[in-house]
Parts: C-alpha cells; structure tokens; sequence
C-alpha cells in the first residue's frame, strides 16, 4: 500500500519521517482555502482537510493523508498570512494571548474517509517590537498559520501549550497513526 501526501508542507513530512513513513507521492491538492461567510475555525479546519483529501486521485492501492491547520482568536481565523504587514499584525493580535491551533486530518482509501482533529491551546508571550520585527526579518512566519511556527524561533514566544506539540507543528502524530492504521495503512509492519 502506498501513501500519498496530500500536502505541499515539507513539516507534515518532517513529522511524518518521525513515524518512519516516506510518501511514495507528495500531491499538493488545488481547492479554494477561504473560509466561507460566518464559518468558525474548527469547521473551517475539518471542511478544508476532507476537500483536501476528497480533490486528490488516487489509486486502489494509495491512501491519501491530508491535513490543515489553523490558528483561532476568538472567532477568527487566522490562515497563512499573504505578506508581511499582515503577519505583523497576526503577531500583535496573539501577543500576550492565550489561542487555539486547530489541525484536521483526513485519510482517504477507495471511497472511505477517516477524520479527526485536534484543538491546542498556546499562550504566546507578549512581544516586543525588537522581538516581532527581529522574527519578521528572519521571514519564518511565510507559509505558517497565524504567521508563526512553533518549531522555529518563534517557539521561544511560547511558554505554554496545553495539548499537541506535534498538532501546533502541522500534524498531530497520534492521531495520524491511529487514522492510517485505521484506514489499512500497514504503519508498524515491516515491508515486504
């Protein structure tokens, strides 16, 4: 059985490798990311992992793993920010805040979906102009929900989370484990 990644995110398979699974193929899938009128952050993450995965082809002997994340204020969504000015202000939003990281995971195989997702709360630290505009410039905000990731330098705005490391980074790997076992997936067996 062979796995595709339904995900262009070279931490999803960083996390993955950490489980010992090496995508056969990594097929970003294309599907509208906005979130839809009034939509709330957790639905919002759910909807987008199962489009994800439902966009991608694939064959009888591939499971698709697909998975989004998204940082929650309140109410409000916070995806990957479009530049940096938008980034400075997702920073400013969560200084000094406790926030939710929702990530939703999705396997497909054949016409079978198996979902769960998984809510983190972090408490990010108030930041300092020099501490914001210092981690601006280093740009490890691009590609990152809420505009940071917790694996790089902004994890030392971190002092708290309550719930899954791995889930904050972009896949939590319990559940990922149980969803591709679940789904066939021969996770733990020796290939053949």
């Amino acid at each position: 059985m062979k796995l595709v990644l339904g995900s262009g995110s070279p931490r999803r398979r960083e996390l993955l490798a950490q489980l010992g699974v090496v995508p056969s193929d990594i097929r970003p899938p294309d599907i509208d990311e906005d979130p839809r009128r009034g939509e709330l952050p957790r639905p919002y993450c759910v909807r987008l992992a199962r489009e994800k995965a439902e966009a991608i082809p694939c064959a009888g002997d591939e499971v698709v793993l697909s998975a989004d994340t998204t940082v929650a204020l309140g109410r409000r969504i916070l995806g990957k920010p479009a530049d940096e000015k938008e980034a400075a202000a997702f920073l400013t939003a969560l200084s000094g805040r406790r926030h939710r990281v929702v990530t939703a995971v999705a396997v497909k195989h054949g016409d079978r979906i198996w979902e769960r997702d998984v809510v983190t709360q972090v408490q990010m630290k108030p930041l300092s102009n020099e501490e914001l505009n210092s981690y601006l410039q280093s740009g490890d905000w691009r590609g990152k929900a809420g505009g940071y990731g917790i694996q790089g330098p902004a994890g030392a705005f971190i002092p708290w989370i309550n719930g899954s490391f791995t889930a904050v980074v972009g896949l939590p790997l319990s559940e990922t484990a149980n969803l591709l076992l679940a789904a066939g997936y021969p996770l733990w067996k020796e290939a053949s």
